[in-house]
């Protein structure tokens, strides 16, 4: 049992990084994307309703027109940065015309809070609507034109953030993960209460530990390298985060590690309560052959009104809508903004 509840620590973590692997990089542009000659790039930083410092980095379109734009926040996936597939959405989607913010959520990349590496479903969420209360004020900015998206991990936050904040005009997820849901029951929900119980014996037992030395254990991660015995999904986390193709230094997935410990609050405090409540228009992008799949089929369940939409996109893995062009279903992005945000195409 002991061994199982090891396994479910890494799995859950999402493949958590542990390399100390360099990658070259323009000293002007540190995003693992092309950069687009179509956007401006600003660095910004804004608080949460906690007091952290967020940072991001806001897109503005060269050719915006005259007066106030909608605006789209972007967050995760869970364990990245704002230079990874959350600043590849970011930017796609200021070239379609909309103002956007890549940022990096509480504890993680070059936001504050300590101590690092550490996740919660309440603060991760507020982190959201922190950054509506930072768009809400641009002086580019309609207020009442705001949406976000939510990739992997923060595709549960950012649905969570829609049930509570209202001034979320539209929310899109992409390959959703509910992160409440995988930690405190496993894949497919495949952990019962005695195995539960198991796992909270053991954060617990490491919590104190922790206290005792002064320093938080750090959790599993993936492999330093593949031997082909593991399973897809974690060959196509490796594929991403490991290689060229999406690693970057400041992303605990590529290059860093979850404290043990956080899972703990992800166990006892599940999001998506009262996501049945949400008004706002919601587009839930998945991979067919995702294996994370059932997170948004589930999901979308609980949803209600004709203004709510599932996406399956054909042939499509998890990690295939974090950066590949000919499967993220851009279009459908923009026409689902343009119609719930600016109003057109209704």
């Amino acid at each position: 049992m002991f061994k199982k509840i090891l396994i479910l620590i890494v799995t859950t973590a999402l493949i958590i990084g542990g390399s100390n692997m360099s990658m070259a990089k323009n000293s002007d542009w540190d995003k693992t994307f092309k950069q687009s000659n179509k956007v401006d790039v600003k660095k910004v930083n804004f608080k949460n309703r906690y007091g952290i410092t967020l940072a991001g980095n806001l897109y503005i379109p060269k050719n915006k027109p005259q007066g106030k734009m909608a605006a789209i926040a972007v967050a995760g996936p869970f364990g990245a940065v704002k230079e990874q597939a959350s600043g590849l959405y970011a930017q796609t989607m200021a070239e379609r015309g909309f103002i956007t913010l890549a940022f990096d959520p509480s504890y993680t990349g070059e936001s504050s809070g300590e101590p690092r590496n550490v996740s919660s479903p309440e603060i991760n969420t507020e982190d959201f609507s922190a950054a509506v209360d930072f768009l809400s004020v641009q002086p580019e900015v309609n207020p009442e034109q705001i949406g976000i998206i939510g990739i992997c991990g923060f595709g549960g936050f950012g649905l969570n953030a829609a049930a509570i904040d209202t001034r979320i005009k539209g929310t899109v997820t992409v390959t959703m993960y509910d992160m409440t849901r995988v930690t405190a029951k496993g894949y497919f929900d495949s952990m019962d209460e005695n195995a539960r119980y198991e796992l909270k014996e053991t954060l617990n037992k490491q919590r104190t530990e922790d206290y005792k030395n002064g320093t938080y254990a750090k959790a599993p991660g993936l492999p330093e390298r593949l031997t082909g015995e593991e399973p897809q999904f974690v060959q196509d986390y490796y594929g991403y985060y490991k290689t060229q193709r999406g690693f970057h230094k400041r992303s605990i997935n590529s290059n860093g590690n979850w404290n043990t410990t956080a899972s703990l609050a992800l166990i006892n405090m599940p999001i998506l309560g009262y996501s049945s409540e949400i008004r706002n228009a919601v587009l839930m992008i998945h991979g067919e052959k995702a294996h994370s799949r059932y997170f948004s089929e589930d999901a979308f369940k609980k949803l209600k009104g004709e203004n709510k939409e599932l996406l399956i996109v054909k042939d499509a893995n998890h990690v295939d809508l974090y950066d590949n062009l000919e499967k993220i279903p851009f279009d459908k992005i923009e026409t689902f903004f343009n119609t719930y945000l600016k109003g057109e195409n209704k």
